[in-house]
């Protein structure tokens, strides 16, 4: 069965995204453009700093499955407990 990327909710993939770098720094994993998305996009393209075709787009080839596993596994038990907290 194919696997959708797609996010339930749209608006929530900023919290998503700093809640894995995070994880990421928590467990020690380094991730390339920590921090991203703070670039002015207008003129990166023409100053050569990044194109508005890559903007959002990150690089984690350079991770192992073990870490991505890791990273993964720790922002879904991080919402598990926070979905707890609002249940009780």
């Amino acid at each position: 069965m194919a696997r959708s990327n797609k996010l339930v909710v749209p608006e929530c993939a900023n919290a998503l995204k700093q809640m894995k770098y995070e994880i990421a720094a928590e467990l020690g994993v380094p991730i390339s453009g920590f921090g991203g998305g703070t670039a002015d996009t207008e003129f990166a393209g023409e100053l050569g700093g990044i194109s508005s075709a890559s903007y959002g787009k990150q690089y984690y080839g350079d991770l192992t499955s073990r870490e991505a596993g890791a990273l993964g596994g720790g922002i879904t038990q991080r919402l598990i407990r926070q979905a707890q907290q609002t249940i009780v």
